[in-house]
């Protein structure tokens, strides 16, 4: 099975690693996913339901 590789940019806050993904992301033709927003999505929606972030099975 050929699959594209997977490519992670690492870096402090603000140094532009969304900006330079998105741009190599393009280039290459491949997916671009921001985890940062996924995990964001998941603590919003658990803070929503009241579940706490310590409840690992819940989330």
């Amino acid at each position: 099975m050929n699959q594209p590789p997977v490519i992670a940019i690492d870096g402090p806050t603000a140094s532009g690693k969304g900006t330079v993904a998105m741009h190599v992301a393009n280039h290459l033709g491949f997916h671009y996913l921001d985890s940062g927003a996924l995990y964001r999505l998941v603590a919003l929606a658990s803070q929503q339901k009241g579940i706490s972030p310590s409840d690992y099975r819940a989330l």
